[in-house]
């Protein structure tokens, strides 16, 4: 059994996050099977860019209302206790509602010699307020 101190947490950098987004790292791993974990903290209107997961990912939503997206126009909106898992390879995004923050335990399996993620382009104005539909249900 091993104890892994809380990490710091910090602002999600702007090159892949829009709005006010926070990072709460809970796992990075050295060794595998390199489940990787982190509370993120997303404000009214913050969301990533496109991204996709070679292994996908999973986000389990803890508090408000989250936002999953896909290129195909697929949008989920999950609430507390909910998750969503994101097949391997398929770009997304996911954050905030415009109105209601979201806070979701994001899960990742990297690998040796990537860490999991690949970054894309941010995501369109319209793609992110068409979203917004999504979360009357």
């Amino acid at each position: 059994m091993r104890l892994t101190p809380i990490s710091a947490t910090g602002k999600g950098p702007a090159d892949r996050f829009t709005g006010d987004v926070y990072v709460t790292t809970m796992a990075t791993p050295t060794a595998p099977p390199y489940l990787s974990s982190a509370i993120v903290h997303f404000m009214p209107g913050a969301h990533t860019n496109w991204h996709m997961h070679p292994n996908g990912q999973t986000l389990h939503v803890i508090e408000g209302i989250a936002l999953v997206g896909t290129r195909d126009g697929t949008v989920i909106a999950a609430r507390p206790g909910e998750s969503v898992t994101c097949e391997p390879g398929v770009d997304h995004w996911h954050g905030a509602t415009a109105e209601t923050l979201a806070v979701h335990v994001a899960m990742i399996v990297a690998s040796a010699d990537h860490s999991g993620t690949d970054w894309l382009e941010p995501v369109p104005d319209e793609v992110y307020d068409a979203a917004q539909v999504a979360a009357q249900r």
